[in-house]
């Protein structure tokens, strides 16, 4: 390479550099406007519980057309080449718009977000509420440990909720609403990096839609659902160079540097998704290997030996090789911030050997995921048949078709795997990854649909109305899909309207729960500890507890989310030795002896002459993984006055003085 190819190519990747990353920015700040207005807006109102009126529903689907119309307009304006940057402010208004009202105004009259505080949204509140309490990086339920999931997204969140003022449980479903709309106007801008402006918007919103129907409730993996699409084609083009040496370009290197980030991001929000990226990357690299070779070897063949060169095998593999190393030195240095106190904690120390977040199983994860064929969601089989049949036709021509390819084809690799590994006692959970399998084909559909219907025009001999015909198809589909948003979504709506909430209170005006009673505890539980809640330790089953104020728990919600240097099944034997004691001396002598920092509270529900825990052990390979069971401690263990007994509504609240 010459100095001057160099230098330019220098400037180029600090030009494409510097242009995506201003583009985002400014993205990402009318995407944060747009929802914040419209959340603000939607909660000055007050609306009818989802679950019992229509009048949300049908106020989502206007907004949804009034978004997608913005998204129309910005195609118009594009297609005509006017008002360059108006269009592309459009674009983020739309794509914004879009999710945030289509999740805020199904979720207007309630403070929780999709699935409340149930399952395993109790623990994505906990630890949310983990980091508004402290910036540190802590475990979201054991004290003095690192955290073992990614904190990456709970981190940003818990910190907008500190600098809001707002509790953690109360900030999850703005920020869950917030960083999905402005994740997906990134992958806007990115998309709109790689390919023709329309059709960047036509792609970005149909993978928004599809993110929205079926990622959305676990917010802090969607952020990357909506990414992986274009980021394969990003990645594709970091590895696979043909043509290297064409001039006007940064030589792949800017796509280097995107990819290593973006995995370096999923290492910090979503351990799964670090995994198979890894892998489809590293899938790329070997498919661009070989791409190499075969055209080297097709040159050859045919006679163009000028164009074949001299370079063998591994002289072709060494650039792929350094670019791989490159992107993984990127990512490395990202996932070291996350993960590297755990690392550094887990060096000498015990893990878990069983209970682990890979073992589960349910009937999705038994089987292939075919999301063309699924006619549960018609307008969504279609668009990923017609992206299916694409990819197969385009394999060979287009870079898109091959990047997508790819990523399509390490899905079903990973799955196969993770269901061979059952054999072993273990998974890859890749039915969590089904999200990203039907972003990928939905974005497919999009180029398949653009151009089979180019196709047509051409081979009708271009009539005039076709084009309308179209633009026409595509727009009433993207709604008709859209609208049925909130229906895929039901139950997880209505369990936001149906748990009760921090306030202690049920959106859908119907009698709270026990929760209601959490305030009373905290109060009482401050008053007779004397400490600061992140300084206690509370043993409780009652773990939405931990989710609404941030204390520190003596035991997880399951063994599927505690943290391996935890131990959790020591911690429940521990647990149930402790209940089988007959004296509050002898308990009093087992708390001190603890190989753990022994709870300073125990919050349990009364039952008869007894004291209740409902704890969970792991039974994978079972379905549904976890076996509830009932560990009872009788009242005379904490009748003395090392204790101080407090009745709570269905609760007593056991505070062991220090």
């Amino acid at each position: 390479m010459t100095q001057g190819t160099a230098g330019t190519r220098s400037s180029v990747f600090l030009r494409q550099v510097g242009g995506g990353l201003g583009e985002g920015v400014l993205g990402a700040v009318v995407a944060v406007g747009v929802a914040a207005v419209g959340l603000g807006a939607f909660s000055t109102v007050h609306w009818a519980a989802f679950d019992s009126s229509n009048v949300t529903r049908a106020l989502t689907t206007v907004g949804q057309v009034g978004a997608l119309a913005v998204l129309v307009g910005a195609v118009v304006l594009m297609r005509v080449g006017r008002w360059a940057w108006g269009a592309k402010v459009l674009a983020w208004g739309g794509i914004s718009g879009f999710v945030t009202v289509t999740l805020g105004m199904p979720l207007a009259a309630t403070k929780l977000y999709l699935l409340g505080i149930s399952v395993d949204q109790e623990f994505r509140t906990e630890y949310l509420t983990r980091f508004t309490d402290s910036a540190a990086l802590h475990d979201m339920t054991y004290i003095d440990l690192p955290p073992y999931y990614p904190a990456g997204w709970f981190w940003l969140g818990g910190r907008v909720a500190k600098l809001l003022g707002l509790a953690g449980w109360e900030a999850f479903k703005p920020w869950a609403i917030v960083s999905l709309a402005v994740a997906s106007v990134l992958a806007y801008v990115l998309w709109s990096k790689l390919i023709r402006a329309d059709w960047a918007v036509a792609v970005g919103a149909a993978t928004t839609v599809v993110m929205v129907a079926f990622a959305s409730p676990e917010a802090y993996s969607a952020v990357l659902v909506i990414a992986f699409a274009p980021v394969m084609v990003l990645a594709w083009g970091a590895l696979y160079r043909p043509a290297a040496g064409v001039g006007g370009t940064a030589g792949g290197w800017a796509a280097v540097l995107g990819t290593g980030l973006f995995i370096g991001v999923c290492a910090m929000f979503y351990t799964l998704f670090f995994g198979i990226a890894v892998f489809a990357v590293v899938l790329m690299a070997v498919a661009a290997w070989g791409a190499l070779l075969w055209q080297r070897r097709s040159e050859r063949l045919h006679g163009h030996r000028e164009h074949a060169g001299a370079q063998g095998a591994l002289e072709l593999l060494w650039p792929i090789l350094v670019r791989l190393i490159v992107i993984g030195a990127i990512a490395g240095v990202l996932t070291l911030i996350t993960w590297g106190p755990y690392l550094l904690k887990r060096l000498g120390a015990q893990t878990s050997k069983s209970g682990t977040a890979l073992h589960y199983l349910p009937e999705t994860g038994a089987r292939l995921s075919f999301p063309m064929f699924d006619l549960s969601h018609p307008l969504l089989a279609a668009l990923c048949l017609v992206g299916t049949v694409w990819l197969v036709l385009r394999a060979a021509s287009s870079r898109r078709a091959q990047a997508l390819s790819i990523a399509v084809v390490a899905i079903y690799l990973w799955t196969l795997a993770s269901m061979a590994l059952t054999a072993g006692g273990s998974t890859l959970l890749s039915f969590r990854l089904e999200p990203i399998l039907q972003v990928l084909l939905a974005a497919a559909g999009v180029f398949g649909f653009a151009e089979g219907a180019r196709a047509i025009y051409q081979a009708m001999g271009e009539p005039g109305r076709f084009r309308a015909v179209a633009a026409a198809v595509a727009v009433l589909g993207a709604v008709a899909f859209a609208q049925g948003i909130p229906s895929i979504l039901n139950a997880e709506i209505t369990t936001a309207y149906t748990d009760t909430d921090g306030n202690g209170d049920r959106a859908d005006q119907r009698a709270p729960s026990a929760v209601s009673y959490y305030r009373e505890i905290d109060t009482a539980l401050l008053a007779q500890t004397g400490r600061p809640r992140d300084r206690s330790v509370v043993l409780t089953a009652d773990t939405s507890f931990l989710a609404y104020y941030p204390y520190y728990g003596f035991q997880a919600q399951t063994p599927h989310y505690a943290n391996p240097l935890a131990d959790f099944a020591g911690r429940a034997a521990e647990i149930k030795r402790w209940s089988a004691l007959h004296t509050p001396a002898e308990l009093r002598d087992a708390l001190h002896r603890s190989p753990w920092r022994a709870p300073d509270a125990f919050l349990f529900r009364r039952s008869g002459d007894g004291y209740t825990l409902r704890l969970s052990e792991d039974v994978y390979p079972n379905d549904p993984n976890v076996r509830r069971y009932t560990v009872t401690f009788p009242k005379t263990l904490f009748d003395d006055q090392y204790f101080r007994t407090t009745d709570i509504g269905p609760f007593t609240l056991v505070v062991a003085k220090p």
